[in-house]
């Protein structure tokens, strides 16, 4: 297969169904050759067969790509460094790593159990901390080495994490937590040749058909689709093709026909006094310049 990622090995983790079978299958068919992992755990994080990582592996070979699949859990160091090194040992090098694994519990906040709590952070901030660092190894590596990378990584985070998510504390501060981990990542990498994004993908998935179901069914007449998984993997193969050369420290909205770069944190209304602050006086001027703000994004599913 021939494409903008030809000669490329990309690693998808997450990669069993939904959003991450999307960019494996998009990546193969623009001639990369892909690791496919998946846990092949529930909804939930429950349970585990490596069949979904297998199936969508073999659904590459069958239409002409290279494909391996990796059933190693991500969240832990030996899972990790088995994802890289099964990209390192099956095609012989690494050029980008898509992190998406990720699943959800969701609770109202007085209800969320600390075990919730604590596997939600654990697949989506710890799971895309463990393969990046162990990416960055190796590409760093091989820049000390003189084999300059031009490597790609692109991370997963959600509207949740942007702007919250009633129900969903655990997974939007994990998500919150992606964002802050690409921005790091993108100015402590680049000197080896690495950059580094984030999606904000709204797609009809396991997860996201717990939650909105009705927005995100697909449409019964045939129309445009627009929360098909499918529609947020080109942009995906781009950031992780040498097309993109340039783009780094990107957090990027996409869904359906809809991109968005997202301008993060700065600074909005200002005041000085020059002096200390009465806590009456911080108040009231508080309440001056937030009457100068922008309106916020409102939280997902609140009023």
């Amino acid at each position: 297969m021939n494409g903008i990622c030809t000669g490329r090995v990309a690693v998808v983790t997450g990669a069993g169904r939904g959003l991450g079978r999307a960019h494996a299958l998009a990546l193969a068919a623009e001639g990369a050759a892909v690791v496919v992992n998946d846990l092949g755990t529930g909804p939930g994080g429950e349970g585990g067969t490596g069949d979904p990582a297998r199936r969508v592996a073999a659904e590459i070979a069958d239409r002409g790509g290279r494909a391996v699949a990796h059933t190693g859990d991500i969240a832990t160091t030996e899972g990790a460094v088995s994802l890289i090194a099964t990209a390192l040992e099956t095609f012989g090098r690494l050029d980008a790593l898509v992190n998406n694994a990720g699943f959800v519990r969701d609770r109202m906040l007085v209800n969320l159990d600390e075990d919730d709590w604590d596997a939600v952070i654990r697949v989506h901030l710890k799971g895309h901390f463990l393969p990046l660092r162990h990416a960055a190894a190796h590409w760093r590596a091989q820049a000390k080495a003189g084999r300059a990378p031009d490597a790609r990584v692109v991370n997963t985070t959600s509207g949740a994490g942007l702007s919250g998510s009633v129900g969903q504390a655990n997974y939007a501060a994990a998500k919150a937590g992606i964002v802050a981990l690409t921005l790091v990542a993108a100015a402590e990498l680049a000197r080896y040749g690495v950059q580094v994004n984030a999606i904000a993908p709204a797609a009809r998935t396991r997860m996201t058909e717990q939650v909105f179901a009705k927005a995100m069914a697909a449409p019964a007449d045939g129309t445009f689709d627009a929360m098909a998984p499918e529609n947020v993997s080109p942009l995906v193969v781009w950031l992780c093709a040498a097309d993109s050369t340039g783009v780094t420290g990107q957090v990027l909205e996409a869904d359906g026909g809809r991109i968005a770069v997202m301008e993060g944190w700065h600074p909005g209304p200002i005041t000085d006094k020059g002096d200390r602050w009465t806590p009456s006086e911080a108040g009231t001027e508080l309440r001056r310049l937030l009457t100068q703000t922008r309106a916020a994004r409102p939280v997902y599913g609140a009023g």
